[in-house]
This record gives C-alpha cells, sequence and structure tokens, in this order.
C-alpha cells in the first residue's frame, strides 16, 4: 500500500513528511480564504461596476504599499520567522473584522489577502523543493489548497456560525497554518536544498530588491507579462461576469448559491487533475505544454463568449478557465520560481504576485471592461507566446541542471 501510494504522489521516501505537511499548509490557508470568497463575490455584484473599479484600484494602490514593508521584513527575519508573522497579522486582523465588518475594505482587505498567503506559501515550497521535485510534488501540493477550496465553500453554506463566526474560524485555519510552517522548517534542516547556503539566514539586501530583479531580468519580466496577461483576462471576465449574473439571476441569495455552485464544482475537477494526472500531464507535454495550454482554451472562450455572451457560455468557459489554471497553469508558474536565486523566490516573487498582479487587475477594470470578448482573445494569443517562452526557458535550464550541477543559476 506504502509503494502504491508513493507511485500515485509520484514521491520519494524522505519527501513524505514535507509533502503531507506542505498539503495540510494549504489546505489551511485555502479554506480560510474560500469561507469568505462568497460573501465578497456578493458584495462585487451589489457594489455594481464604478464602485468596483474604485475598489480595484484602492487595492493596487495598497499592494504598492505593501511591497516595500515585505522587503524590509524578508531582508530581517529568517523565513521561520518571517512566515508566521505575516500570518498572525491576518488572523489578527480577521479577529477585528468579526467585530466589525465594513463591506468595500473587506473587499480590499480580502483581496490582498488572498495574494499574499498564497504568494508567500509558494516561495516557501520554492525553497524547499528543486526543480525535479517540483514537477512531481507540486500537483499533489496544489491537491492540498484544492480540498481546503472544497471545503471552505460547504463550512460556509452548512455551519450555524454566521459572518463574525466564520471571521474567527478562518483565523484559527490561519493559525494552524503556522504550525505546519514550523514542521516544515524542521524537515528543511534536515533535508537543505542544494545550491542554497544558510537556507534559515535572512535574506538581506534592499528592500526593493524584488521591484528591481523583476523588471530587469529577461526570464523573471516574461513572468510578469505571462502573470498579468492571465489576471488581465480574469479582471475582464469578472465584469462580464457581474453584467450577465446581475440580469440572469436578479435575487442575491441566488447568486450566492450559484457562485458558491460554481465554486465546488471547480475545486472539485480542480483536486481530481490535481492529484490523479498533474505529474503525468507535466511528463508528456512538459513545461511548454503546461503553460500555453490555458491560454489557448482562453482563446477559444472568449471568441465563444463574444459571439455568444449567455450564463451558460459564462459558466462552461469559467470553469474551465479556472480549473486549467488551478490544476495546470499555476503549478507550472510556480515551478518557474525553482530556477532564481533564493532572494528572487521572496522578494521578486512577492513583487509580481501583487503588484503585478493587481497591476493587471486594475488596469483591465479601467481600460477593459468595456472592451469586446473578441479584445481579449487577442491579448490570449500574447499570453500565449509568453508561456511558450517561459516554457522553453524552464526546460532548458531544468535539463542543463540535470546533467551538470544540482544549483541552477539562470540569466538574470
Amino acid at each position: 500500500m506504502s509503494a502504491l501510494l508513493y507511485r500515485v504522489l509520484r514521491a520519494q521516501p524522505g519527501e513524505a513528511p514535507a509533502l503531507v505537511w506542505s498539503f495540510a499548509y494549504f489546505f489551511l490557508v485555502l479554506c480560510s480564504y474560500y469561507l469568505l470568497r462568497p460573501v465578497r463575490d456578493t458584495v462585487g455584484v451589489a457594489l455594481g461596476r464604478d464602485e468596483l473599479q474604485r475598489l480595484f484600484v484602492l487595492t493596487f494602490v495598497v499592494m504598492l504599499a505593501l511591497v516595500p514593508v515585505f522587503g524590509w521584513l524578508s531582508a530581517r527575519l529568517p523565513r521561520a520567522r518571517l512566515l508566521p508573522v505575516i500570518y498572525a497579522f491576518f488572523a489578527l486582523n480577521l479577529a477585528g473584522f468579526s467585530l466589525h465588518l465594513p463591506p468595500a475594505v473587506f473587499f480590499v482587505w480580502l483581496s490582498v489577502f488572498n495574494l499574499f498567503v498564497v504568494s508567500v506559501f509558494w516561495s516557501f515550497m520554492a525553497d524547499l523543493f528543486a526543480p525535479a521535485q517540483a514537477a512531481r510534488l507540486y500537483g499533489t501540493i496544489a491537491a492540498g489548497g484544492s480540498c481546503g477550496a472544497i471545503a471552505g465553500p460547504l463550512i460556509a453554506a452548512e455551519s450555524p456560525l454566521g459572518a463574525s463566526g466564520l471571521l474567527v474560524l478562518a483565523a484559527v485555519l490561519l493559525l494552524g497554518a503556522v504550525l505546519c510552517i514550523v514542521m516544515l522548517a524542521r524537515w528543511a534542516r534536515q533535508h537543505p536544498r542544494p545550491g542554497d547556503p544558510r537556507p534559515e539566514a535572512p535574506l538581506g539586501g534592499s528592500i526593493l530588491a524584488g521591484m528591481r530583479a523583476a523588471l530587469s531580468s529577461p526570464f523573471l519580466l516574461a513572468i510578469c507579462g505571462y502573470l498579468f496577461c492571465y489576471t488581465a483576462l480574469s479582471t475582464a471576465l469578472y465584469f462580464q461576469q457581474v453584467t450577465i449574473v446581475r440580469e440572469a439571476l436578479p435575487n442575491p441569495q441566488e447568486q450566492t448559491r450559484f457562485f458558491a455552485r460554481v465554486d465546488l464544482a471547480v475545486n472539485s475537477l480542480t483536486l481530481a487533475i490535481q492529484i490523479l494526472a498533474f505529474a503525468r500531464l507535466a511528463a508528456l507535454i512538459g513545461p511548454i505544454g503546461l503553460l500555453v495550454l490555458m491560454p489557448l482554451v482562453s482563446v477559444a472562450g472568449f471568441l465563444w463568449l463574444g459571439a455568444t455572451p449567455t450564463l451558460t457560455a459564462l459558466v462552461v468557459f469559467g470553469i474551465t478557465r479556472r480549473v486549467g489554471e488551478f490544476a495546470i497553469s499555476k503549478p507550472a508558474r510556480e515551478a518557474l520560481f525553482t530556477v532564481v536565486p533564493r532572494e528572487q523566490r521572496y522578494k521578486a516573487k512577492n513583487f509580481i504576485d501583487t503588484v503585478i498582479y493587481r497591476g493587471g487587475d486594475t488596469i483591465a477594470a479601467l481600460y477593459l471592461a468595456s472592451l469586446p470578448a473578441f479584445f481579449a482573445a487577442g491579448i490570449a494569443l500574447v499570453w500565449t507566446g509568453l508561456g511558450a517562452f517561459l516554457g522553453a526557458r524552464m526546460k532548458s535550464w531544468t535539463r542543463a541542471d540535470a546533467r551538470s550541477s544540482p544549483s541552477l543559476q539562470p540569466e538574470r
């Protein structure tokens, strides 16, 4: 049974403890978020397009303000202290929201919270696992998040706790994630990643080093463009969703149930692909195929939505796109950071995952919300080209690393 489990998960014996704790860590983080996501989406429909545009801009401004704060903390705190500080901070925020919950503030806060806690999670994973390990294990680790994303809406739908109780529960789940971080740090001390001297030491460097690296490295700049295209198209689709759902389902309670059911379908399908298919798909089509698959689906989906802007088209395309992002594109995109130096895994990655991500949101909210879906299909073609470039670089460096050295230093 043990051998069968290792074959299914494609894990080697020494990796099992890290795989279990990483799975649990991501489960707790995304369960806490998905407890609250249906409420945010209902608030978004109620606020309307004009207010949403203002809140997307405000979220971007908050992200810009937090980047130097994160850079300052990561330069001075070892990861075993940095990550618990971040999760404890957000847990305290949730405790405060349980006493008073302003809708607009909560919308902005949840948008910031989601990106930060997931970004530092994947930074930690890139610090623990080498590229070859990421190709085998990231699908299973991402499945932990999918399980949490399934459990969160189910708890929210069935729990008698009410909004305040759910906020407190989400805070408790984040504190549970801190325990996982402690156990993973212990495993990392016993299994240090080759080529990473003093992994427990603070990163040092400038508080803006991540921004400079992200905008000066061709590889990281391509990641910026890839993520920018994804988030810009996601926001464009979100605004089309607001219009289509409001017309098809005018009742707010129906809207909340609709969003919860969509989340449940997305996360259930994602989980099945992550556990059963990701590692095999990665071996079959490689990093290039993984990174261009969903951009190509988006080209076809936006063309369909432009020709037939119905709730059915929105649901089919939206679910397919989100399943592909969570099950395939995101693990492949996160694996790109396993081939960059350690400081860039935290600082540059945080800048990309927050400022670039929300920058795409903001530009899409201001300038793409009213554009036809056919224009979005053109952006998806650019997204496809960037995916092909990144996949080719990743494939080349991983092969070179396997042939020559355990430490990989790509072009900066």
